[in-house]
């Protein structure tokens, strides 16, 4: 009797650890090669592969020419070979802007050492918001310069960026004027060939752990 009771407690054990074994398996394997592509409101996921033909003729973020806190001129050409998250702020705002602020800090601290991840955040006040405001701005939270752009610059550019190419706003169908003002929580991920590859809550914790993990996944596209 004693050895059947000792068989049974070994068979269960065994079960279980190939249970386990095999869960973890499942888990491995169903992991994405590659992160999404986005290229409309609905961000509704795009699976392409990196360098294909349908990558290289997807949605990319157009050129544009803004004024950082420095006073230095940033361009598309400013992330060549960078991946980099893009948000909207203006520095009077007493809402969201400061847990945003907040949140692309964080993000700024993880890759603080890494040349290749940098981070811009436009201001949807370019008319109060210039040059000597932000750089103010950046002092007063810690911004590394060259690290960390906050731009200003023309409005009807800046809103064309978040509205027309990065999609910022979730009012789908809902037109909007450029006397409409843009305000959004969101922050993107952009890759370096400038597609959207992720959006996330920028006043979200869990939002802005995963936009880290991603921005890890992105590096190893390369």
């Amino acid at each position: 009797m004693r050895y059947i009771t000792l068989f049974l407690i070994l068979f269960i054990f065994g079960c279980k650890q190939q249970i386990k074994k095999e869960t973890i398996t499942v888990v491995e394997t169903s992991r994405v090669d590659y992160l999404p592509y986005y290229n409309e409101e609905s961000f509704t996921p795009n699976w392409l592969t990196p360098g294909s033909k349908e990558e290289r003729a997807f949605h990319k973020i157009p050129d544009f020419k803004l004024t950082n806190q420095l006073g230095e001129m940033v361009t598309q050409k400013t992330f060549d070979h960078k991946i980099y998250i893009a948000d909207f702020f203006f520095t009077t705002c007493p809402g969201i802007c400061p847990k945003m602020t907040g949140n692309m800090f964080k993000v700024q601290e993880v890759f603080r050492n890494d040349p290749e991840i940098v981070l811009v955040s436009h201001s949807v006040m370019p008319a109060t918001d210039s040059v000597s405001v932000l750089k103010t701005y950046a002092t007063k939270h810690e911004v590394i310069d060259n690290k960390w752009h906050l731009v200003t610059g023309n409005k009807s550019e800046i809103y064309s960026l978040g509205r027309d190419h990065y999609f910022v706003e979730n009012d789908l169908g809902e037109a909007k004027s450029i006397d409409d003002f843009l305000h959004t929580e969101n922050f993107l991920l952009i890759d370096k060939q400038k597609h959207i590859r992720g959006i996330y809550n920028g006043l979200n914790s869990a939002s802005i752990a995963q936009l880290i993990i991603d921005i890890k996944s992105l590096k190893l596209e390369d």
